[in-house]
This record gives C-alpha cells, sequence and structure tokens, in this order.
C-alpha cells in the first residue's frame, strides 16, 4: 500500500478497539488493491476477518459490521470476508497476501506494532 493511502485509511486506534471487542473480531486484515499501487480515492477496502468461536455472524450481520466500518476507513465501502466465505480458487492467495492490522492477545484486542 502507498504511505498517501495506507494514511489515508488508517483508522484510529483507539476508536476502533472497541468496536473490535465489541464485534467478538479476533483478527483483521487488509487484502486485494488496498496493498497495491492500484489503490484509488475510490477504491473499496478489501478486509478479511476471523471471529472468536461462535461468534461469526451471517449475512446480513456481515454486512451490518461492513457498514460500521467504513467510517474508520474515510467512508470508503468495506468488502467483509472469513477465510471461510472466500472462493477456493483464490482463498490461497488472498491468506498469503492479507496484511495483518489487528490480533486479540490475552488482555483484550491490540493493534499490531507498525512494521511488523
Amino acid at each position: 500500500m502507498t504511505p498517501r493511502f495506507r494514511t489515508a485509511i488508517r483508522p484510529s486506534q483507539q476508536k476502533i478497539a472497541e468496536f473490535y471487542r465489541r464485534s467478538h473480531i479476533l483478527r483483521l486484515a487488509l487484502f486485494g488493491s488496498v496493498l497495491r499501487d492500484d489503490f484509488s480515492p475510490t477504491s473499496e477496502v478489501d478486509v478479511l476477518v476471523e471471529f472468536e468461536p461462535g461468534h461469526t455472524p451471517g449475512y446480513f450481520g456481515m454486512s451490518g459490521l461492513a457498514q460500521e466500518l467504513s467510517p474508520f476507513f474515510g467512508g470508503r465501502r468495506i468488502d467483509l470476508r472469513t477465510p471461510a466465505g472466500l472462493s477456493r480458487y483464490f482463498r490461497h492467495e488472498v491468506l498469503a497476501e492479507a496484511e495483518i492490522q489487528y490480533a486479540a492477545c490475552r488482555r483484550g484486542l491490540r493493534p499490531r506494532p507498525q512494521g511488523s
């Protein structure tokens, strides 16, 4: 991801941490054009998310979570996916390229340090 867009869509860690806890999110990663040079001001943000066991929402729940995430990413459209929801034809590639942004730890959700 180019630095210009990385800065433009980086959500406030403090504000988004509460959303992650409330939504039972264990891990969140970005994939797709948001990580490439072809990411533009009109691009959607592809987000890969893993939930705590027993807390994976259904279709409408995922749609609601995507709408709630949008303001954290500059109001962009969010394409929210789980690993199981990815096509088997490209799941491996997405998992290999995904850049983890947040991961839960023992005492709650903590952002991953930059550059790790």
